[in-house]
């Protein structure tokens, strides 16, 4: 007689998503050039990139624009939160915490009003970029201008107010 075999649960090998794998907390090493080499910059941006949330029932009137404000009528299906709505904003639709604050670049946005600013930088270069602020004159953009250079630390709006058109 045939014994009968015992059950033998079948396990699935745990797939990862890519962007699960990459974003895991776990992971000491993670890091935005790791993100670059995996993914290419179109990963990168696509790790960066948030849902984009409009008002309800700007599409169909002019008056409204699209920018989100949240519904507070008292039969309003957004609200309600009916299936088949628009999604309202909430905390789980936060961006990646390791691309958050960043530019498409990679870098985050630091504000510098003067050279000593730029200094600060020296050691971050790779994580921070320099943002020169609006009130700083064009003499002096030229000066943080060149020390960036000088320390390799990335500028973003390093042609304003310095440039003049022809």
């Amino acid at each position: 007689m045939v014994s009968a075999k015992k059950h033998v649960p079948i396990v699935k090998k745990r797939t990862y998503n890519v962007h699960r794998c990459l974003a895991a907390k776990d992971d000491p090493c993670f890091s935005r050039f790791e993100t670059t080499r995996l993914l290419g910059t179109k990963g990168m941006k696509e790790l960066m990139s948030t849902t984009r949330f409009n008002r309800h029932q700007s599409d169909r009137f002019k008056c409204l624009s699209a920018s989100w404000r949240k519904p507070k009528g008292i039969d309003n299906r957004v609200r309600r939160r009916f299936r088949g709505t628009m999604a309202m904003p909430s905390i789980g639709f936060g961006s990646n915490k390791k691309t958050r604050y960043m530019m498409p670049s990679g870098h985050k946005s630091f504000l510098v009003n003067n050279v000593k600013d730029v200094e600060l930088l020296m050691m971050h270069n790779r994580t921070y970029a320099a943002e020169i602020a609006s009130a700083v004159s064009s003499r002096k953009r030229i000066d943080i201008i060149a020390r960036a250079k000088q320390l390799g630390v990335k500028v973003t709006n390093a042609k304003a107010k310095v440039t003049t058109e022809v």
